[in-house]
C-alpha cells in the first residue's frame, strides 16, 4: 500500500483519542471530530473539537494544523500560527523538535482508518497519545 497523502484524507473523521499521563499519573479520553478540507491547492486544514475526560474532569477541546506542500511535493504539518510541527511521514516515525522535551510519533493507517501516535518524554513531559481517526459516513452513503 502506498504512503498516503493528507489530500486522501480529506472530509470528516471520528476523533478518539487515549491520554496516557504518566507525569502526573493520570489517564483519559478524548472524543470528537476531525475534518481535513482543502483549502488551496497547496494546503490542508486539519481542525479537531471535542471533549477531554482527563482526572475527573470534562473540558471541551479544539486545534487547527495546517498541512502544506512545498515546491517538492513533500508535506508538513503546522500549527495554526505557521510554526512547523512535523514532516508529515506515513508510516515512519516523526520527531518534533521542543527542548528540553523529545516528541516522537507515527501516522498510518488507511483512508478509512488512520491512526496518530505521540509520545513526549522529558523533564516536563511524560505522556502518550494514540488517536484512532475513522471515517464518518457521507450523506450518499
Amino acid at each position: 500500500m502506498r504512503p498516503l497523502l493528507p489530500t486522501d484524507l480529506l472530509g470528516e473523521w471520528t476523533l478518539r483519542r487515549f491520554v496516557d499521563d504518566r507525569l502526573v499519573g493520570v489517564a483519559g479520553d478524548v472524543t470528537g471530530t476531525t475534518t481535513l478540507t482543502m483549502t488551496g491547492p497547496d494546503e490542508v486544514r486539519w481542525d479537531e473539537s471535542g471533549t477531554m475526560r482527563l482526572g475527573g474532569h470534562e473540558t471541551p477541546v479544539s486545534r487547527t494544523l495546517l498541512v502544506r506542500r512545498a515546491p517538492d511535493d513533500r508535506w508538513t504539518v503546522h500549527f495554526a500560527d505557521g510554526r512547523v510541527f512535523h514532516d508529515w511521514v506515513w508510516g515512519t516515525g516523526v520527531e518534533h523538535a521542543c527542548a528540553p522535551d523529545d516528541y516522537t510519533g507515527v501516522l498510518d493507517g488507511d483512508a478509512e482508518r488512520w491512526t496518530v501516535r505521540w509520545q513526549a518524554r522529558g523533564p516536563a513531559k511524560d505522556y502518550r497519545l494514540d488517536s484512532v481517526l475513522e471515517r464518518r459516513p457521507t450523506a450518499a452513503d
